[in-house]
């Protein structure tokens, strides 16, 4: 994955949307993240080097000084609308695993040139289509009235949606996401 940006709406109070994009692929991951996080993932991803070392760049100093590196991050859970990840150390003659935020996850992937890889699950199910693959979908004709309504309401948070994904309202994009899958399960 690849981070696309960050974005904010004035409803997340003060929360920010961390946009990852599938590399080969039209899917889109936004993780609700803090303004702390955001500030870390932007201020590295931006070149900025703060005065004092902030947190995550603490972090990667003492990981170096114990001799091993970031190797990649993994999104490996979603429970409850919470994303879990793993981060995947090398060096010291073994490879190591820690438990992590996301987001603390991903500040620290981006100090480190480290990959960010999502589980397929976690795609599957969280992922947001990009334009390109939402207009290619098909929709089948419903067998019932109860089945139209349905499908009427399914089609316009489907529009909705889309609308969120090209103003980049990823939050509401997620939302939206959340509901169109209750819908259709």
């Amino acid at each position: 994955m690849d981070i696309l940006g960050l974005s904010t709406s004035p409803s997340s109070g003060g929360a920010y949307a961390l946009i990852l994009n599938e590399a080969d692929g039209n899917r889109r991951l936004p993780i609700i993240i803090g303004t702390f996080e955001a500030q870390a993932i932007a201020l590295e991803l931006e070149h900025i080097k703060p005065p004092r070392p902030m947190t995550h760049d603490l972090l990667k100093d003492i990981v170096e000084s114990f001799g091993a590196e970031i190797d990649h991050v993994f999104i490996n859970d979603l429970s409850e609308g919470t994303f879990f990840a793993k981060i995947i150390f090398e060096g010291n003659s073994r490879g190591r695993e820690q438990d992590a935020r996301p987001s603390d996850a991903i500040a620290l992937a981006v100090r480190f040139g480290a990959s960010i890889y999502v589980d397929s699950e976690i795609l599957e199910e969280a992922g947001i289509l990009s334009e390109t693959e939402v207009e290619g979908t098909i929709t089948k004709a419903p067998k019932s009235q109860e089945q139209s309504e349905e499908m009427t309401k399914l089609e316009q948070l489907e529009d909705e949606l889309q609308t969120a994904i090209d103003t980049e309202n990823y939050e509401k994009a997620a939302r939206l996401r959340d509901e169109i899958q209750k819908l259709k399960s």
